[in-house]
């Protein structure tokens, strides 16, 4: 057997540890975090060259938040809730108690490579479950650190870092997990389903999609173009939320791309020689896919890239055929596709052509265009107004519907999702009620005017 594989015997069905006791790895794992600050901004650089700007405020702050938060209210959380009694079951008391599902396997994505792998180590391990993780082979560096963080805070029997390919998340899909949790593309979502089905196995899937990005007419622009230039660019665009192409008013459309270049070029400069700081496309593989889409394609702005450095200039693309290669997969790289609309029919036609996304976005200063639009579309989350900023907010669930994946976490929700909520009646002895039980001669009646009552 694998050496890295090998680890997952020791792993434990679950943690047996008290709150307190869980809370005190969690401040541990606080401090780790804070002190590896300096080297978690060198393995992502080595990885994908991120600016730290946009490693501390994605990656190290987004966790450290989501920690202290844990701390806070993991006692709270933790207590069995008490629920309103039926007057049927009278007298009693009634409960939900949340418990671990037990061993827990986490697939982390390589484009936020940190906070995409902690992040859900930590809430499964506070819920009281034990954890084996399978970061992405394909940032090297950020995955060896997860490793020695994690193995320095947890007990190996507790949580472990399985490091290797496809082939090692494969073998790992073949063994028999209490929960799953996957964060990565469709294609893959679908092989981690049909490994869990198998096992009847309760699981996660954080996917992605065409997410679409609505602009109406007569708002400011301005403000526009910085909102969606900051949410589509970071990270290359490498973000499951990202906005994959925009929708424009017809009669704005010309102004949008011009105030969208000149954002771009205040942001990143006016060629990619202009500015180093920028992130580069994760590996050869997907800068060639991209390449390719832009090739195919009527370029509005943009278009340059350096093969040596696998970065890709923002590129902005002119309505292309929505049964085209373009549009029939999520981006997920700088490439910003740009369609006019004059007809809520015209926006039915390209959204309604792909699957249910993981996020939509619409600008307008219309109220009421703006809610017939999150009303009309299947999509796991949005904002009015702004994009992908949904996901900060620890008091919205986060995830998808459909294909764009199932299951929400982020906050308390996290918590949720990793504990199974088991209903409790605690009866009383001092009454018996023996209506409901054999012979039933002469009950009926009653009991149909009971359940009448309480209707």
């Amino acid at each position: 057997m694998n050496i890295e594989l090998k680890k997952i015997e020791n792993i434990q069905n679950s943690s047996k540890l008290s709150v307190s006791e869980r809370i005190n790895y969690l401040n541990e794992l606080k401090k780790e975090i804070i002190q590896n600050e300096d080297n978690i901004f060198s393995a992502l650089h080595k990885d994908l060259n991120k600016p730290k700007f946009e490693v501390y405020t994605s990656e190290i702050g987004f966790l450290i938040n989501e920690i202290k938060l844990f701390i806070k209210h993991l006692n709270e959380w933790s207590k069995p809730k008490k629920v309103k009694s039926s007057i049927i079951n009278f007298p009693s008391n009634d409960f939900i108690y949340s418990e671990p599902y037990g061993k827990v396997l986490i697939i982390s994505p390589w484009n936020y490579p940190f906070q995409l792998a902690i992040l859900p180590v930590l809430s499964a391990f506070s819920c009281g479950n034990t954890v084996v993780l399978k970061p992405s082979e394909h940032t090297p560096e950020t995955s060896k650190l997860v490793n020695k963080i994690i193995s320095k805070i947890f007990p190996s029997n507790l949580v472990c870092v399985v490091e290797g390919d496809y082939k090692v998340a494969s073998k790992l899909l073949k063994s028999k997990w209490d929960y799953i949790f996957f964060t990565g593309s469709v294609r893959v979502g679908k092989i981690v389903a049909a490994e869990a089905a198998k096992q009847l196995t309760p699981h996660t899937l954080e996917l992605g999609g065409k997410s679409p990005c609505i602009i109406d007419k007569k708002i400011n622009l301005k403000t526009v173009c910085k909102r969606i230039v900051w949410g589509k660019f970071m990270n290359a665009g490498q973000t499951c939320v990202a906005p994959d192409y925009l929708l424009a008013h017809k009669s704005i459309k010309s102004d949008l791309v011009k105030e969208l270049s000149s954002r771009i070029e205040l942001t990143y400069g006016k060629s990619l020689s202009a500015n180093t700081n920028t992130t580069k496309i994760v590996n050869e593989e997907n800068f060639n896919r991209l390449i390719n889409l832009i090739n195919s394609n009527k370029i509005l702005f943009g278009g340059e890239y350096n093969s040596n450095k696998s970065k890709i200039y923002p590129t902005l693309i002119d309505e292309p055929n929505i049964s085209g290669e373009i549009m029939q997969n999520e981006i997920f790289g700088p490439i910003l596709p740009i369609f006019s609309f004059e007809n809520i029919s015209e926006i039915d036609k390209i959204i309604l052509s792909n699957p249910d996304p993981l996020a939509l976005y619409v600008f307008s200063n219309d109220k009421d265009f703006s809610e017939n639009i999150i009303r009309r579309y299947r999509f796991g989350g949005g904002v009015v107004n702004d994009t992908i900023i949904h996901l900060t907010n620890p008091n919205l669930p986060f995830g998808g519907i459909g294909n764009s994946g199932y299951g929400s976490y982020h906050g308390k929700s996290s918590f949720d999702l990793f504990t199974h909520k088991k209903s409790i009646v605690k009866r009383k002895m001092w009454l018996e009620n023996n209506l409901r039980y054999a012979p039933y001669k002469n009950k009926l009646n009653l009991v149909k005017k009971i359940l009448k009552y309480l209707s």
